[in-house]
């Protein structure tokens, strides 16, 4: 079986890759386990809380949490846990959170539009969606980690370059660690 966590961020025509764990409508973050291959149950979303939509990570990326690349796939549809979807970066959602043993860490997200979903075709930036929609998806970021020790704070909206400049940084950062290991 693949590990998704290896897969390069991008395909062949560069778009981003998101593996899904936690399906639109999931009221359980779930989570890939590189080592054993499977989505494992990481722990139930606050009580009234679910993924408004499809919820993963970019492989091959290393965040400053130390995780891959959060992303959260803005469309109407629902996939499955392991799931691949081609997409492109429309902004990322600006975190900072407590770490168990860095202090203060960024912990960004990224929106991302599958490259296959014409609905999404005119949305290229944060900007393109209603401010309520913004707020709703910054809050439920805020909502969804509410009894985690964390203490998130929302630092703000950065638009696709800057989305794009984080997987490009986190998909070097990862390649230092490994060449450090070998």
């Amino acid at each position: 079986m693949t590990d998704l966590a290896r897969l390069p961020p991008r395909d062949e025509r560069g778009a981003l890759r998101v593996v899904v764990e936690s399906p639109r409508g999931a009221s359980l973050k779930l989570k890939y386990d590189a080592e054993l291959g499977v989505v494992t149950v990481s722990r139930p979303l606050p009580l009234g809380l679910a993924y408004p939509y499809d919820w993963g990570f970019i492989p091959g990326t290393r965040a400053p949490d130390g995780d891959p690349v959060d992303a959260l796939v803005y469309w109407d549809a629902v996939s499955f846990p392991g799931v691949v979807v081609p997409c492109r970066a429309v902004g990322v959602v600006r975190l900072e959170q407590d770490s168990r043993s860095n202090g203060r860490v960024r912990n960004d997200r990224i929106l991302a539009v599958p490259v296959k979903h014409p609905r999404g075709d005119d949305l290229r930036s944060p900007d393109d969606l209603p401010a309520r929609v913004r707020d709703e998806i910054a809050q439920f970021f805020l909502s969804a980690i509410f009894f985690e020790p964390k203490n998130p704070a929302l630092l703000g909206w950065g638009g696709p370059e800057e989305a794009e400049r984080l997987v490009d940084g986190c998909t070097r950062a990862l390649a230092a660690v490994i060449r450090r290991r070998s």
